[in-house]
């Protein structure tokens, strides 16, 4: 019988799989330190991948109507993910701002949710910052948002070209954020503040 969790996830396959792994890279999957390994890898996956199976479009079937109509902003967002090319972790923070229309804005959390629920799949950064910026768009209908991610990727820290330390920043402006120089130099103000 195959187990899985939330109905989505095999791990058995995963424990396989990662039962070859070991045996193809010479390592000895009955030694006492890995007999453990591919179960706990395989949760391990389940967990870090569970944004698969997650639309982040759910937490913003509610929202509220404020009356405030100048920038929201959510900085220094940690997040993790897995690099889609290698399978490794890149992690780093996301800042999520955006100015509502018509006074409709949405709990704070609810932008740290979406990032997380993004970043939890194998992924690609510059996909993580256009998904929660067209997420936002679509959901709440804000004059603007703005997204900015700064991350380190391990691919390019434990192999390959080996420069820990290197970030990545990639941002993605909507709506008013697109053509207005001064509300995007305000974000990015607000971002580097201590």
């Amino acid at each position: 019988m195959t187990k899985q969790i939330n109905s989505q996830v095999d791990i058995d396959k995963i424990k396989d799989a990662v039962t070859m792994i070991l045996e193809a890279v010479g390592e000895d999957p009955t030694r006492e330190g890995l007999i453990d390994t591919p179960k706990r890898v395989a949760k391990m996956y389940a967990e870090m991948f569970e944004g698969l199976h997650k639309d982040p479009k759910e937490y913003f079937e509610t929202v509220f109507n404020e009356g405030h109509d100048e920038v929201v902003l959510v900085k220094d967002i940690p997040f993790f993910s897995m690099c889609e090319h290698h399978l490794v972790p890149f992690y780093g923070k996301a800042h999520v701002a955006y100015i509502p229309q018509g006074g409709v804005v949405a709990g704070l959390s609810k932008l740290a949710r979406t990032v997380e629920t993004v970043a939890r799949r194998p992924q690609l950064q510059e996909r993580i910052t256009g998904t929660v910026a067209e997420t936002l768009m679509e959901m709440l209908k804000p004059q603007g948002v703005y997204v900015v991610v700064e991350a380190e990727h391990m691919c390019m820290t434990m192999r390959g070209i080996k420069k820990p330390g290197a970030k990545t920043i990639t941002s993605v402006a909507k709506g008013i954020f697109e053509t207005d120089d001064v509300k995007r130099n305000e974000i990015l103000s607000f971002i580097q503040m201590p």
